[in-house]
């Protein structure tokens, strides 16, 4: 699902809510998980998931073009860990594979 589907979906589902209103709903939300992370703070939202973030230390990789050494920096990278009652959903509603 993609924003805009998400942003279409709220606006179905609650016939009250204008489109622009859910539009501007969705980007409030995304926009305080951005600042959470982005403060060093992790996001947490019960029954859904965990955002956090994890550090990557510093480390040598290859162009693989030229294969010379590159340093690569160490970085933080956003990271989402699904709660209990997603994984059990999805384990419920998606057939297991062959």
């Amino acid at each position: 699902m993609t924003r805009s589907e998400l942003i279409i979906l709220l606006a179905e589902r609650f016939p009250k809510l204008v489109q622009k209103d859910a539009e501007i709903a969705v980007a409030e939300i995304l926009k305080a998980i951005h600042a959470a992370l982005a403060d060093g703070n992790r996001v947490e939202i019960r029954g859904f998931g965990t955002f956090g973030l994890n550090y990557r230390p510093p480390r040598k990789a290859r162009n693989p073009k030229t294969g010379a050494a590159v340093a690569v920096q160490g970085k933080w990278v956003p990271a989402f860990k699904a709660g209990k009652e997603l994984r059990e959903r999805v384990n419920v509603a998606v057939p297991p594979a062959p």
